[in-house]
This record gives C-alpha cells, structure tokens and sequence, in this order.
C-alpha cells in the first residue's frame, strides 16, 4: 500500500517510479534528521547495497525539481533535504551542526511577484544553541536557563526617571571627611629651612 502511494506520488510529478526514488522518498519521509546526500546513500544502502553513489544523488535532485523534497542549506556548507513540507523554519545548532524543525508565529508569505522578482520559494532559518547543548554545558534543564537570560528588551528613561536616578545615586554615597594631610595648608614659616632644618620661629621659641 506504501509503495503504491510512493508511485502515485512520483507519477503525478511526471517522474518515473523507480525503486532508488521510492526508497529515498520513503526514508526521507520517516525521518527528522534533515540529511546530506551521503548520509541519505549511506542509510539507503542499508537495504539496497548496490546503489550507487551517483543513483542518490541525482534522485535526491530530481526530487528536489519535482518539489516532492526540500532542499535546505541552514548549513552553509553542505545541503540538507527534508520531505515536510509543511511552512516551518530550521534551527541549527553552532555547537553540534544538529539541525532542528522549529514552528513559526505564522506563516512567512510574500506576494508572487515583488519588485519585478518572481518569489518561488521563502526559507527561515535560525542559528544558535540546542536544547541539549545548553544543559550539557550548564548542567541545568533549559527552563531555568530561560528565566536567568536577559531580557532582550529595554526602555530609555525619560529626562526625568534618569535625573531622579541620579540624585538618588548622589544622596546615598556617603560624605568623605578631608583628610588632616590635604586639609592642613603648610605656610613658608613653618616650612624647614635649607641649611639648619629647623623653621624660622622654631628658632625663636
């Protein structure tokens, strides 16, 4: 009953239903791990050992024409496929290249034509760190991680808000006493003389 969808399915795009192409469809279609072509070939092989390396890769690009599959490049230096093709982002990972279906707050549309480009396809992409890349370094679940991190939002404070800060800052610090030695102006009597060391009304005392 599968294989007779996986025909009907590569039928209806005008491509020949193959064996190659209904096992790459097929494995594509059951797995989340967004994979390069020779991840594919390596998994394919697993129950056709005969294919060949070739056989993959043009199937995969085949598919990709055909819009049965995606083709993402979240990463920049090799391309990944994926059969959902549903509207969603991919999130990768920097600490581990892992790549990462994510939801968005809506669906990212632009209007056929923009500019005088024809729009065919829009890709979102995210980049940072996983989940579990996040609590293998810290050792804490993600929840407590998000209630420590900043906000990621600010508000200037207005003339006001930053003059009271200010005078609040300035009435809290605590009043320094001059110190005997800066206070205590040393006049030319008292000073000590070249040749005896002793200042002028020393002597007449």
């Amino acid at each position: 009953m599968q294989s007779l969808k996986r025909s009907d399915q590569l039928r209806e795009v005008g491509l020949t239903p193959t064996i190659q192409r209904m096992a790459v469809l097929d494995y594509l279609d059951n797995t989340r791990k967004h994979p390069t072509a020779d991840q594919v070939l390596a998994d394919v092989r697993k129950s056709f050992p005969s294919v060949s390396r070739g056989t993959i890769y043009n199937t995969l690009e085949a598919l990709t024409q055909a819009g049965l599959i995606l083709r993402i490049t979240v990463d920049p230096s090799v391309s990944r496929y994926d059969a959902d093709l549903e509207p969603h982002a991919h999130f990768r990972c920097r600490m581990c290249d892992t790549v990462y279906d994510i939801p968005m707050d809506r669906e990212f549309t632009l209007e056929p034509f923009v500019q005088g480009h024809r729009i065919e396809a829009v890709r979102a992409y995210a980049y940072g760190v996983c989940e579990k890349c996040l609590t293998k370094d810290s050792g804490e679940p993600t929840e407590r991680l998000s209630e420590k991190a900043p906000k990621t939002t600010s508000r200037r404070n207005s003339p006001s808000e930053e003059t009271q800060r200010r005078t609040r800052s300035f009435s809290n610090e605590p009043t320094r006493e001059p110190s005997e030695k800066t206070s205590k102006m040393t006049s030319p009597s008292d000073a000590p003389s070249k040749k005896g060391g002793e200042s002028p009304n020393a002597r007449a005392s």
